[in-house]
């Protein structure tokens, strides 16, 4: 990463070094002159920006308007980017651009615009890349002053309205901005032009794919070893989890330690048996943990984004679909790799979250739900976590003396409140608890002299007492309704892998779950995609927003069709997959250059600089998820092409990979499927009945890229567009062919009479700790 250091970022240090001789807000505000500018913030769709539209500053919104105005009248823009459920964006909102004295500097000295991050990530990327590199951290808000030709000279994430020991107010450093560019415009855009360089140089760096070997033929399978050796050196031990606090979930992280073992045998010799089961252990240790944590909401199910404590016991209390999808297919790997109830219950409860309160009535999913709300009905003031923090003496009130003590004891609630003061510096958490599993039902009923099945129902009732409770007063946090295609796909993927795994033992679950899937994709298809040009569009609300779809919302989509397919075995979500990929590949890869696939496309406006994503943070990366789309299309359809398309891709991350594999666990499949292939298995079978190999497939947690394909009659276009399979099965006899590098065999089919295939082991689930969930009854 680019440090702080060198030529390009002289005005940032001149601007820190001098920001504490600068004249107070009162000053200020009384020099301004009301602004011709006005506030056009309610002509967004997105939900973050159009809240933004009472303010006094005169928010303008990201495109050619704005841009125009910035170069007309020769002013700095500040850009502004945020989320709906980001805490300190609010709290930034609240202080400052509620402020009309601010509001009068901005609106006056600069040109202000509101993005939504999520609505625009390739305009976030671009920024928090120059965050990042001038400041060595990132975060949110992310506030940016650039040129009129969007060369950023300046930024950081939360300026407070008042100066602490620490940190210049944001009034003075608007103050010694408006001066340095009316004083020193000449060296601005030099060093700005400068520090643009220096990103773009930094972001080609990664991608010089032939710089170490040729292409990927330095990615060895010996990669792997390293990242488990990373992952397992900063585990932690104690708490479940990677390092200190704050901690995240890390969902692409724990899916590669679930993978681990379930990868073949060659896999298995470099990286050793017991440092396989170790891996799964740190990840479902891990699991474990977060689901007891207060991360968790114990009540209606989901996660929060990440924990202020290592314990896992203090969340920053927003929820987000990217998040609680990638969580999904996390706890469902880990549930089938341990048959453990309590991993099935959060499975549960992420799934029937994603259904029930992120479902949009439309179809699709609904991005995120805020950290702050109003404790109660009546409330004026929000507060963080108040939907979901509990006092001693509202658990008595609600649950009766019967109840009380024993989910007290089970959830940890004390009459003083469970969250440490030092992480309470705005004194909201006073008497409050955040609800964490620290005790088990045997414990209990030792404790207080009854069985353990009572205290299962009593847990259970009292939690369904809370959730109505909780629901029937409690004010609950504002959603952002707005629906983004990439993690819809991810939640498409986790419920379509769900429905399957709970059809043989929860067949109306499974139904629901599928179903909410199928709604969605079909809802995507139906909205947000033009059959004739074969685009997507990024973002639904209250109609289809302007922006068309990046590389990261064709990624994570197609890899959600392809999980849908394989749940379904409809050829239609197979089909679009193609498409997809078709169009991914036209509007974003890199044909000229190193390979692998940029963020935006070639024709995007206003966009001065295009990355690729490499790297995996809190969404998986989008070059790792194309790889592994483009090697799992090659074996579905037998199309060389895509894989040649996948290799080019991971070998255009080679410098990096090398270097740092550990950053880029969500290539690894790939790799693999570089050394060892793809594995399709294909299925003929009567179109009305589900056979002992479909159920087999859905009871297995994912493993290295893997394809399963069931044919009938009724198969057509998949017949046509994979030769291999343009006459198999056709007379409807049930047969299986396995698939590799281009050529098949068929093998002998297990008999169905074979009880062994039929079920899924549940035998060691009744003893598992029961999170308030129903043990589902054992079934084929």
């Amino acid at each position: 990463m680019m440090t702080a250091q060198g030529e390009g970022l002289g005005i940032g240090q001149a601007l820190k070094d001098s920001l504490g001789k600068l004249v107070g807000i009162g000053e200020i505000g009384e020099k301004m002159e009301k602004t011709a500018l006005r506030n056009r913030a309610g002509e967004s769709r997105s939900p973050y920006v159009q809240a933004h539209s009472s303010n006094p500053v005169a928010w303008q919104l990201w495109g050619d308007e704005a841009i125009a105005l910035a170069r007309k009248e020769n002013k700095l823009l500040f850009v502004s980017i945020g989320y709906s459920a980001c805490h300190w964006c609010h709290v930034m909102e609240s202080e400052s651009f509620e402020n009309e004295e601010v509001a009068a500097i901005l609106n006056h000295e600069f040109i202000p615009v509101k993005v939504d991050r999520e609505e625009r990530p390739d305009i976030d990327r671009i920024y928090m890349n120059f965050l990042t590199a001038t400041t060595g951290s990132g975060g949110w808000p992310l506030n940016v002053f650039t040129t009129p030709e969007l060369e950023p000279i300046f930024g950081g994430s939360y300026f407070p309205l008042r100066p602490s020991e620490d940190q210049a107010d944001f009034p003075s450093i608007l103050d010694k901005l408006s001066t340095v560019w009316k004083e020193q415009e000449d060296r601005c855009r030099q060093e700005a032009t400068i520090i643009l360089q220096q990103l773009k140089n930094f972001a080609a760096e990664g991608t010089y794919g032939d710089r170490v070997g040729e292409g990927d033929d330095g990615l060895d399978l010996e990669l792997l070893e390293e990242v488990y050796k990373n992952f397992a050196s900063t585990f932690d031990s104690t708490n479940g989890g990677f390092g200190s606090a704050p901690k995240f979930p890390t969902p692409s992280k724990l899916a590669f330690l679930l993978r681990l073992g379930q990868y073949p045998q060659e896999v298995l010799d470099v990286i050793g048996t017991s440092e396989c089961r170790t891996a799964e252990n740190i990840a479902i240790s891990t699991l474990r943990k977060m689901a007891r944590g207060g991360i968790h909401d114990h009540i209606s199910g989901g996660f929060a984004r990440y924990s202020v404590t290592a314990d896992w016991s203090l969340p920053h209390f927003e929820k987000m679909l990217y998040d609680n999808s990638q969580l999904l297919h996390s706890y469902l790997d880990a549930f089938l790799l341990s048959r453990d109830a309590e991993l099935l219950g959060v499975v549960y409860g992420i799934s029937t979250y994603l259904t029930t309160r992120l479902a949009s009535p439309e179809g699709g999913f609904c991005s995120s739900e805020d950290a702050d709300s109003f404790y109660k009905k009546g409330d004026t003031e929000k507060r963080e976590g108040a939907f979901y923090v509990w006092t001693k003496r509202e658990f008595e009130s609600v649950l009766g003396p019967q109840a009380e003590p024993v989910l007290s004891a089970f959830y940890n609630i004390s009459g003083h409140g469970n969250v440490d003061p030092k992480y309470d510096p705005n004194d909201e958490f006073i008497d409050q608890n955040v609800l964490s599993i620290t005790s088990t039902p045997t414990k209990i009923g030792a404790l207080f002299g009854m069985n353990e099945d009572e205290v299962v129902r009593i847990i259970k009732d009292g939690k369904a007492t809370l959730q109505a409770h909780r629901a029937k007063e409690r004010v609950r946090p504002a959603l952002d309704d707005k629906i983004v295609v990439g993690w819809n796909g991810i939640a498409i993927g986790g419920l379509a892998r769900t429905a399957a795994v709970l059809r043989g033992f929860h067949p109306t679950k499974s139904e629901e779950y599928l179903a909410s899937a199928i709604k969605a994709a079909g809802f995507i298809k139906e909205k947000l995609y033009d059959e004739a040009t074969k685009t997507l569009y990024r973002v639904w609300r209250d109609g289809r927003g302007e922006t068309k779809g990046f590389a990261d919302d064709y990624a994570f989509l197609i890899d959600g069709l392809l999980d849908l397919y394989e749940a379904t075995f409809d050829e239609a979500w197979l089909r679009w997959s193609d498409d997809l990929q078709g169009s991914q590949i036209s509007q974003f890869y890199d044909a000229h250059g190193n390979g692998a696939f940029f963020s935006t496309a070639s024709s995007a406006s206003h966009i001065i600089l295009r990355l690729k994503d490499g790297m995996d943070a809190s969404e998986p990366s989008t070059n790792g998820i194309s790889a592994s789309n483009l090697y799992r299309l090659s074996s579905f359809l037998n199309d060389e092409t895509y894989a040649k398309k996948a290799k080019e891709t991971v070998g255009g991350f080679e410098s990096e990979i090398l270097q740092y594999p550990w950053l880029f666990p969500s290539f690894m499949p790939s790799i693999v499927a570089k050394h060892l292939g793809v594995r399709g298995i294909v299925l003929s079978e009567s179109s009305t009945r589900e056979g002992p190999k479909v159920k087999e497939f859905t009871k297995q947690p994912r493993e290295g890229l893997a394809t399963f394909v069931k044919l009938t009659r009724e198969t057509t276009w998949l017949r046509e567009r994979n030769s291999l399979l343009k006459n198999f099965g056709i007379d409807g006899k049930p047969r299986i062919l396995i698939c590799e590098n281009g050529a098949c065999r068929e093998e002998e089919l297990t008999s169905e009479s074979d009880p062994s295939n039929e079920r899924l082991d549940l035998s060691a689930v009744e003893a598992a700790l029961p999170a308030a969930t129903v043990v589902p009854e054992k079934a084929a």
